[in-house]
């Protein structure tokens, strides 16, 4: 089913608001409105950086949207990475709108909203590419790229003001794994009709050529199996490349060995694809982990998560020695199908350095392929799509800009090429666009366990500076009527210094506390807030002049009668 003829209204102008997916990479979701209706295209979350201790993840600031949520129409999902659907549980609380996505897509999604006990409350509607949807104004034809997820979708989004396409993240792989090719003629066909913008995936936009084909990885699995005949081998890769986990129990299955999966994420992607008819395991192919003993290492196969070094993944509990059922042993062969997500680098070195010291043989070169375009599959689908506008989108801002020289070197003029930040308006019709003065508000929301949105700046500095200078806690008992000190000032240190070898610093920094509290007393200084702020104010000088150091200080006054 293809879109209608597209009726343009030459004033009509429709507002593109990226609420993230900009600057960075990951927390994909925009806004596309038009008068008194919006939908909005993806909706997904971003992982923590490393000064963001204990957080667990980072989710779009949709305020915009809760004041406007009676004229959100829709969520349109592209496809079920984490970074274009992680933050759908989190907003569907605030936003119930119903969700338009392809069936693997939409499946992965249904199985996060059931872990958050909404799965019964939202609309979901499957469906297949080449299908079109109409929410009000605008309508969405689904359109099919190759990505290292299946069912992967582009988007043709027909508005007031013209076509819009949205490729989602993509990549041109004429020898796919799996499944058909990216629907080239379908851009060709969009392309003829005219096309008002294009928003265009730019995660590889600076890497010349072509991504290899994921064909070439399947290869490469191939003659590793070929080569370890004799060795246990355990694979890690990103649980959501169907296509990679099937070519590898096909494999194994062709090797005659069993598969274990391992890993609650990779589990359930497994678990998903199969029912939905994505994954065909050979019967008797998949064991269950505590059936391992039962064969020998030639005979298994482990598939994992913790290809990107992740502290609590399988794999990297299995490099530390402590995963409860699996040890690594000398001779195992052990393949990082992935490369490392920009931030990782380090946290994989290091899994993969524990991996060696325990003996095994670590694989992680041609093991992998990205799934995204690189500069020559971009040229193409600006050759085939010939659009007025560009919007790059998904990446750092070099990642933008690179795409952004791809638009020009295309054709599109410079003006015409907008690099937006998150919370930016762009107003875009056929004789004009701009970004607004006015900014909607736009940034992450911090999750920390089930609070969502309680830890801010301040609670981040204040877990930095423990983390870097750990705390003193000083404790103070003041008669309640006489304000006499009757006991302390005492301290209880941690993480600041060894207390058995700082006992002279500490009883000295006592001292100095001490002294400065009497003064106080002395001068009828009563208010309890002033002690504390003297108490911190004479600690922290004094153990800056000895030792350099600012500990996170904690005065803690209790009051007897």
């Amino acid at each position: 089913m293809r879109t209608a003829k597209v009726d343009v209204k030459e004033n009509s102008k429709i507002k593109i608001i990226p609420l993230g997916g900009l600057e960075a990479i990951g927390m994909n979701i925009t806004v596309f409105e038009y008068e008194d209706e919006i939908i909005v295209v993806d909706c997904g979350l971003s992982f923590p950086d490393d000064d963001m201790l204990g957080i667990d993840l980072v989710i779009p600031d949709i305020t915009y949207l809760k004041d406007n949520a009676d004229k959100v129409k829709a969520f349109i999902i592209t496809h079920g990475h984490e970074d274009h659907i992680g933050s759908l549980p989190y907003v569907l609380k605030e936003i119930n709108a119903p969700i338009y996505a392809t069936k693997l897509t939409l499946g992965i999604i249904e199985g996060k909203l059931k872990e958050h006990g909404i799965e019964k409350l939202v609309k979901k509607k499957v469906v297949k590419h080449g299908q079109t949807v109409t929410l009000g104004s605008f309508k969405v034809e689904f359109i099919k790229v190759n990505h290292s997820i299946a069912d992967a979708a582009g988007l043709a989004i027909t508005t007031p003001a013209g076509i819009i396409v949205h490729t989602g993240d993509f990549k041109i792989d004429y020898t796919p794994m799996f499944g058909d090719t990216t629907d080239l003629t379908r851009f060709g066909e969009l392309g003829k009709k005219g096309v008002l913008a294009v928003m265009a995936d730019s995660t590889n936009a600076l890497r010349p050529g072509f991504t290899p084909s994921e064909r070439n990885v399947g290869k490469t699995i191939d003659h590793i199996f070929a080569e370890n005949t004799k060795q246990r081998i355990i694979i890690a890769t990103f649980a959501s490349n169907v296509d990679r986990v099937r070519h590898i129990i096909n494999t194994a299955a062709k090797y005659n060995r069993k598969v274990i999966v391992e890993g609650r994420s990779m589990v359930n992607i497994i678990n998903t694809a199969t029912e939905l008819g994505y994954l065909e395991v050979p019967e008797g192919t998949l064991i269950d982990i505590e059936e391992m003993k039962s064969y020998t290492d030639e005979q298994l196969v482990l598939i994992t998560t913790g290809s990107q070094g992740e502290s609590m993944a399988a794999l990297s509990r299995m490099a530390a020695s402590i995963h409860k059922k699996v040890t690594i042993k000398p001779g195992d062969t052990i393949i990082f199908s992935s490369s490392p997500i920009p931030g990782n680098e380090k946290a994989v070195t290091k899994v993969i350095n524990e991996l060696s010291m325990l003996g095994a043989n670590v694989i992680f070169h041609d093991t992998h392929v990205s799934g995204h375009a690189c500069e020559e599959e971009i040229k193409l689908i600006y050759s085939l799509l010939k659009p007025k506008y560009s919007i790059p989108l998904h990446g750092e801002y070099r990642h933008l800009k690179g795409q952004a020289e791809i638009a020009e070197s295309m054709g599109v003029d410079k003006e015409n090429i907008f690099i937006l930040s998150s919370g930016d308006v762009l107003n875009l019709s056929q004789s004009e666009a701009y970004v607004s003065d006015t900014r909607v508000p736009a940034g992450g929301i911090l999750v920390d366990g089930l609070g969502v949105g309680d830890v801010g700046n301040i609670v981040l500095r204040d877990r930095q500076n423990l983390a870097e200078n750990g705390i003193i806690i000083v404790v103070m008992t003041f008669e309640k009527y006489s304000n006499q000190l009757l006991a302390g000032p005492d301290m209880v240190s941690r993480g600041f210094v060894y207390v058995r070898e700082a006992e002279n610093l500490l009883e000295e920094a006592r001292a100095t506390v001490n002294d400065a509290v009497l003064d106080c007393i002395d001068r009828n200084v009563t208010d309890w807030g002033k002690i504390k702020m003297v108490v911190k104010e004479t600690l922290s000088d004094y153990l800056w002049k000895k030792i350099k150091r600012n500990p996170m200080i904690l005065p803690i006054i209790m009051e007897v009668e």
